[in-house]
C-alpha cells in the first residue's frame, strides 16, 4: 500500500500540491452602473478567505441546480448533451443570481452577462470565469438597496468606483479578481477599436 504522506499536503499555496486537489470553478461579474461606475465589495473581516479584500460580486455556479450531485452520471450521449446544456446555462444564470444575493438589485436591472474570460489565481490555482453585466440603476439607487441585500454579511461595504479608482485598489483584491479586472480592461479596449 502507498503511504499516506503521499496523499497529504499542508500547503494550501503551493502550485504544484495544489494540483492534486479539486478546483472549484468561481465566479465574478463586473458590473457597471448606469452612471458608468463598477461595483465592488468589501469583504468583512470575519469571512475565512480573502478577510477586508476588495471583490467583484460573485461566488460559484451550484451543480445540484443542475441536478448534479454526483461526479457520476449516465454517460449516455442524449444525457450527456442535456447535462453538458444545464451546466452551461447554470454558469450565467448563477452569476445573476450571485449579484442579486449579493448586492440587493433586482435581477430585471441586469443585462445578459457577457462572458470576459477565464482567471486563475497563482496561489492555488483556483479559477474563476469572469462576466460583464450593465445594470439599469445609478450608484445612489444600488448603495440604498445594498443595505437591504441577502447576503450582505459577506461584505461590509459597497462601493461604485470609476475604472482608474479601481486601479488603484487591485493591490488588496485576490488574484483572481485582479484577473478579472484584466479581462475587462481588455474588453474596453476592444470596444475602443471597434
Amino acid at each position: 500500500s502507498e503511504s499516506l504522506d503521499h496523499y497529504q499536503y499542508f500547503s494550501a499555496d503551493d502550485p504544484t500540491q495544489c494540483r492534486h486537489t479539486s478546483s472549484p470553478l468561481g465566479n465574478g461579474a463586473i458590473v457597471e452602473t448606469s452612471d458608468q461606475k463598477i461595483v465592488l465589495l468589501q469583504r468583512s473581516n470575519n469571512v475565512g478567505e480573502f478577510p477586508g479584500h476588495f471583490v467583484f460580486p460573485g461566488g460559484h455556479p451550484e451543480p445540484e441546480e443542475v441536478g448534479i450531485e454526483t461526479h457520476e452520471y449516465c454517460k449516455g450521449s442524449k444525457d450527456s448533451e442535456l447535462v453538458n446544456k444545464k451546466v452551461s446555462q447554470e454558469m450565467f444564470e448563477s452569476i445573476i443570481r450571485e449579484v442579486v444575493e449579493e448586492i440587493g438589485v433586482p435581477a430585471t436591472s441586469l443585462s445578459d452577462p457577457l462572458f470576459i474570460g477565464i482567471s486563475r489565481r497563482v496561489l492555488n490555482v483556483r479559477p474563476a470565469i469572469f462576466f460583464f453585466i450593465k445594470c439599469s440603476l445609478e450608484s445612489k439607487e444600488i448603495h440604498q438597496l445594498y443595505s437591504k441585500a441577502q447576503d450582505g454579511y459577506e461584505s461590509t461595504q459597497l462601493y461604485t468606483v470609476s475604472m482608474i479608482e479601481v486601479e488603484h485598489m487591485t493591490s488588496k483584491m485576490p488574484g483572481c479578481h485582479q484577473g478579472g479586472f484584466a479581462l475587462y480592461k481588455l474588453m474596453v479596449e476592444a470596444l475602443k477599436k471597434n
